[in-house]
């Protein structure tokens, strides 16, 4: 069976424009840059790809060597596209880099105009933009991404399609440069072409998609007033840091943090102040606190983190959040404002639950409280872990004496007659 050439073409044509103009589509309707990148790129290679197939012969060769710097463009843009899409600014010089190659070489050396090497040249701009976005791709900093993996590879195998005949042609003594209809490996380019807009644009939306779903489940964990994890969140990272920890045969140790007071400055200035005063001692925290620990608002004033560390060095920790927040130096109408806050504190060994953690602390925060506030307290029994006092209170119930349970009936036989 034959393969007409130029069918292929005109289908990665009309693929190349339908992604391109719904990317455009997609980007008009959630408004992210990189669909806009993707959708532009698309459609500048559709029209590149056309005008090379079915108009290449007819056409003025300045027109012909326009359109080839589009075809250039197109794949800066796609690599500019992966820039963008993980946060990165677009790179303009390096979008036109490829074309001006060309140019450079069109004018530069018109001898090898329609030869060979004229050939190696465009292949190897477009594979070096297909290395750039995979590499921009693998690098991404932020969460892996599930769609990641694919996402690097359809440029790779993009480029290793456009290198491989130019290298093993002179050991084949077979391949011709040239979009001839004769060469096997313009057919076979037709169709990784096809195969590769369509399984690019396909990536494209699983990686869109994760990123919203990413979004979606870090705004369900983040607190919008202070920025810290909510409770869910705190939860969840916790547990994680806690298996982690414990693999390691190392303690944590939980703070518990309530500002003091904290509704009396509601009502005195108004809930717009307490709000600040929660983003400002969230901000003290974060600044006291190293990098590796965890820190969560739990409740309304109350906060908690988790330190991957013994409770004697957490005691450290705790009294240098409570003296910087006290000397905040919050005025109000230039009337200072007392700014404290009770700190309970629990450590536990290896492995121990968090919510276990967090009672303990929370009675020596009680403590804290019932000793005049401002102040650090450590709690004073190491807590058991949750299947521990799960044992305990079976035992408990198992040394009571049984009480023989009467029954409705047993009530009534038991009432006097009349």
């Amino acid at each position: 069976m034959s393969l007409d050439i130029s069918t292929l073409y005109v289908i990665a044509t009309l693929v190349a424009a339908m992604l391109g103009a719904m990317l455009l589509f997609f980007w008009r309707k959630e408004s992210i840059p990189a669909l806009g990148w993707w959708g532009s790129a698309y459609i500048l290679a559709a029209i590149s790809i056309g005008v090379w197939s079915f108009a290449g012969t007819m056409v003025d060769p300045i027109v012909l060597l326009a359109i080839t710097v589009v075809g250039f463009t197109a794949c800066g843009m796609v690599w500019n596209a992966a820039r963008v899409f993980h946060g990165r600014k677009p790179s303009w010089l390096g979008m036109a880099a490829g074309g001006a190659c060309w140019i450079g070489a069109y004018f530069g050396m018109p001898e090898i105009s329609g030869t060979n090497i004229h050939v190696i040249l465009g292949a190897a701009i477009v594979t070096a933009y297909a290395a750039l976005t995979a590499y921009e791709l693998s690098t991404e900093r932020r969460k892996a991404l599930q769609s990641k993996w694919p996402a690097i590879t359809a440029p790779v195998l993009h480029g290793i399609v456009l290198m491989l005949p130019i290298v093993v042609g002179d050991a084949l003594h077979s391949y011709e440069f040239g979009l001839s209809g004769k060469s096997i490996w313009v057919a076979i380019f037709a169709i990784e072409l096809v195969l590769y807009s369509m399984g690019t644009a396909f990536i494209i939306f699983m990686l869109v998609s994760e990123r919203a779903v990413i979004a979606h489940k870090t705004a369900a964990s983040i607190d919008p007033l202070t920025g810290l994890l909510n409770r869910r969140g705190f939860s969840e990272a916790t547990s994680r840091m806690i298996e982690r920890e414990e693999k390691a045969g190392r303690p944590v140790t939980v703070l518990i943090f309530d500002i003091d007071h904290f509704k009396s400055i509601n009502d005195r200035f108004g809930h717009p102040t307490g709000d600040e005063i929660l983003k400002m001692f969230s901000n003290v925290v974060t600044n006291s606190l190293r990098i590796t620990d965890l820190t969560g608002r739990i409740g309304g004033e109350e906060f908690a983190a988790l330190l991957p560390c013994s409770p004697e060095e957490a005691v450290l920790v705790a009294d240098r959040v409570r003296d910087a927040f006290e000397n905040c130096g919050v005025a109000i109408d230039d009337v200072p404002l007392a700014t404290t806050v009770s700190i309970g504190v629990s450590g536990g060994p290896p492995g121990t639950e968090l919510d276990v953690l967090l009672a303990a602390a929370d009675t020596a925060l009680y403590q804290a409280k019932r000793g005049g506030r401002n102040r650090v307290e450590v709690a004073t029994e190491e807590p058991l872990s949750l299947d521990d006092s799960r044992k305990k209170k079976l035992a408990a119930q198992a040394a009571q004496p049984r009480v023989p349970q009467i029954t409705a009936n047993e009530i009534a036989m038991a009432q006097p007659a009349g």
